[in-house]
């Protein structure tokens, strides 16, 4: 990987960090605990304990996301940033550019679905 896609890469990765933490403020908004005394209905509160449920699985994700772009990002001057971890060749970059956080080329991904 060039200087220059280096640079493009950690650009692109500190984005999406900053995209995850706008969203990981709605997840947890939508989080919040659903008060038994709203008198919103049955069904709307079982709608929105069923939504307060989805956004906590979203924010368990966007969390685990964000986590692994910190890392791609800490790690991205490092020698072996870029290759699989598989087959030690190296991952395309338009697959770091969309997944930044990946750690196999799509061949060894592919492997092992």
């Amino acid at each position: 990987m060039t200087k220059d896609e280096k640079i493009r890469l950690a650009r692109h990765i500190r984005d999406r960090i900053a995209l995850i933490g706008g969203n990981i403020t709605a997840f947890k908004a939508g989080s919040l605990p659903v008060s038994p005394d709203n008198a919103i209905g049955r069904l709307t509160r079982m709608e929105a304990i069923n939504s307060k449920s989805i956004n906590e699985a979203a924010l368990r994700k966007a969390r685990a996301t964000r986590a692994l772009l910190e890392k791609a990002l800490r790690t991205i001057d490092s020698e072996d940033f870029g290759f699989c971890r598989d087959c030690e060749e190296p991952i395309a970059f338009a697959r770091l550019m969309a997944m930044p956080e990946a750690a196999l080329c799509v061949a060894c991904a592919a492997r092992h679905e």
